[in-house]
Formats: structure tokens, C-alpha cells, sequence
């Protein structure tokens, strides 16, 4: 959906907030609130986001919102849609669900499978920094093979876990047969900002998957955040799609895929990483590129 991004007001709805300096999450949620605007209420758990901005008596978000418990997050969201409703507050409202990839891919994953369901009138935000960033970088469902975090050490097995494939979200949520799902990255702010404003249209139950660097985790300037998300889909290690009347479509398919040894390189989580693992990352990436372009691509 287009967004005529002249008539986007300057007002800003997340500002002064705590986060790292280069926090992917923070440029997700800032982008997003800049199409749904006030009429907002968002609920979000026990994550780097609720700590940043969310320490009582402080809010560094300016909207309606509530902190929850870390796998009831879209069940919470789930209540206040039927609250709305049941107020009948006018459609414009969005219920704004904001979640990392721990508290989505693991522990939320119920609640969330059980909102798609049901087709809950919640807009479903997972901002993805491939660990449990906020308790100290432990590995999470998303976490990518290879990368090195606190249980997933480098060391005597210094690929981390052995499964080379990480949990897609994406493939979940369309399983369930939504209204609306996309994947999305802060490095391509117009296109996640335009699935937004789609989203926004859409009722039922949305999802939206974003891929948000983190400098702190990850280990990179936090001024390369974008470079890093950009880099990440141009070597085909994240992609950009949409999911709607049960058809998929890829937004962006790159001509060339660049090498993967790039991306790899720029981050401290993978310099343990051997050249030959680097490949076997690289024979990864083309599997499940081979497999993207069967299933999706038109």
C-alpha cells in the first residue's frame, strides 16, 4: 500500500527512551507509530523494549500502554481488542502488540498460534534481534547458525546449537491463515512502513516480522545499523514478503545474491566462525533460497 510520506506529521510518539545507541527495535517501533498514529494502545512483555522505555515512573512511548508477562503478550493484546470493541471505540484504533523474537518465536509463540486462530483484531509487531538481548544475549529459536551467544559460546563447539535452521515466523503465521502477515527490515523503511499502513486497514489478526540489527548483541558500530539489516537481505540471510488472501509474494528479489562472507565478518558474534563454516553458512543460505524461490516468488 502507498504511503504519501508528505502528509506523515513530524510528531514523534517514541522519543527519549534508553535504548543502545543504533537499536534496530527502537527504529521499528518509531517507524510504525508513524502511520498509526495516536489512536494507538500497545502492550508489550518483559524485553529490551519494555526496559527502555517503560521503567515506572518514566514512558518514553506516547500512546496508551501496558507491560505484560512475557509469554502472554498476545493474549493481552487479544483482551484489548475485545475491550475496544466493547467500548466501541472507532476502527481507527489499533491494538499494537510489540515483541523480540525470544518473546515470540519461544516464549510467546502459544499465545500468539492461539490470537491467529482466532483471528484476534491485533497488529502483531515482532522486532527480531536473534537472541534474548535484554537478560544478556542468550540464544534464542532465532538466533542463526553459527553466531555465538552466552549459552551457544564459541569454544569446543563453536557453531553454538547444530539445528541450521532457525524458526520462521513467517511460515508459522501463515500456516494459520490470517488476514495479513509480512516480513520486513529497518533497513527498507518505506516498505515496512507500507505494510504497516496495510496492516492498518486490514481487521483480524496481523503479523508483522522486522528484522532489527543490534549493535550491542551482534557486535557492530551502532552507526551501521541500516548497512547491516541491508547487507542481510542483499546476501539472501533475511527476506522481504507478504502474506494476504492466502496468496505469498516476495517484494524484493535481489539479482544477484551477494557472498555471505561479508555480512558474516562485520559482526563479533560470528568472528570465531572458520572459513569452511562460513561456507556451509553460504550452502544454507542457497538451500533456503532455492526453496524461497519455489514456494513464493511469482
Amino acid at each position: 500500500m502507498a504511503v504519501n510520506y508528505k502528509d506523515l506529521s513530524d510528531q514523534e510518539l517514541l522519543y527519549g527512551a534508553k535504548m543502545c545507541q543504533g537499536c534496530g527495535a527502537a527504529v521499528a517501533v518509531r517507524l510504525a507509530l508513524k502511520i498509526l498514529g495516536e489512536k494507538t494502545c500497545a502492550a508489550y512483555p518483559a524485553c529490551c523494549f519494555a526496559a527502555t522505555t517503560s521503567v515506572y515512573p518514566q514512558s518514553a512511548l506516547f500512546v496508551n500502554n501496558a507491560v505484560t508477562a512475557f509469554p502472554a503478550l498476545a493474549s493481552t493484546a487479544s483482551g484489548m481488542a475485545v475491550a475496544a470493541e466493547a467500548l466501541g471505540w472507532d476502527e481507527d484504533v489499533t491494538i499494537l502488540a510489540i515483541g523480540g523474537d525470544g518473546g515470540t518465536v519461544d516464549i510467546g509463540i502459544q499465545a500468539l498460534s492461539g490470537a491467529a486462530e482466532r483471528n484476534d483484531n491485533i497488529l502483531y509487531l515482532c522486532y527480531d534481534n536473534e537472541a534474548y538481548m535484554n537478560t544478556g544475549v542468550q540464544r534464542s529459536g532465532s538466533t542463526p547458525y553459527g553466531a555465538s551467544t552466552t549459552t551457544t559460546p564459541a569454544g569446543p563447539c563453536s557453531i553454538g546449537e547444530k539445528n541450521t535452521f532457525r524458526k520462521n515466523l513467517f511460515d508459522i503465521i501463515t500456516a494459520h491463515r490470517v488476514p495479513y502477515a509480512a516480513t520486513a527490515s529497518v533497513s527498507y523503511p518505506r516498505d515496512l512502513m507500507e505494510k504497516i499502513a496495510r496492516a492498518k486497514d486490514v481487521r483480524g489478526c496481523r503479523v508483522i516480522h522486522v528484522s532489527a540489527p543490534c549493535p550491542t548483541g551482534w557486535g557492530f558500530d551502532p552507526a551501521k545499523t541500516i548497512e547491516i539489516g541491508r547487507m542481510a537481505v542483499e546476501c539472501g540471510l533475511w527476506y522481504l514478503a507478504e502474506y494476504e488472501n492466502d496468496q505469498i509474494k516476495l517484494n524484493y528479489v535481489p539479482k544477484v545474491l551477494k557472498p555471505v562472507g561479508e555480512y558474516i565478518r562485520s559482526q563479533k558474534r560470528f568472528k570465531h566462525l572458520k572459513d569452511e563454516e562460513v561456507a556451509r553458512i553460504s550452502e544454507i543460505r542457497d538451500e533456503e533460497w532455492e526453496r524461497l524461490m519455489k514456494r513464493y516468488a511469482e
